[in-house]
């Protein structure tokens, strides 16, 4: 399997930290049009993006 580096975005980690400082900020507006980001919850299992929408409040 192919290893998306938004299992590992340093800004993701950014936000993360300070989701209201302007990196998690820039993070958070980012992944609403980020192709990779797409393509990286794409390929994970619904046992893997579940904790993910309930951490980030995705749809």
């Amino acid at each position: 399997m192919e290893e998306h580096r938004c299992a590992n975005c340093p800004i993701r980690a950014k936000y993360d930290e300070a989701p209201k400082s302007l990196t998690g900020r820039f993070w958070r507006w980012h992944i609403r049009f980020c192709p990779g980001w797409k393509k990286y919850v794409a390929s994970l299992g619904e046992d893997e993006l579940a904790p993910l929408k309930e951490k980030y409040n995705l749809p």
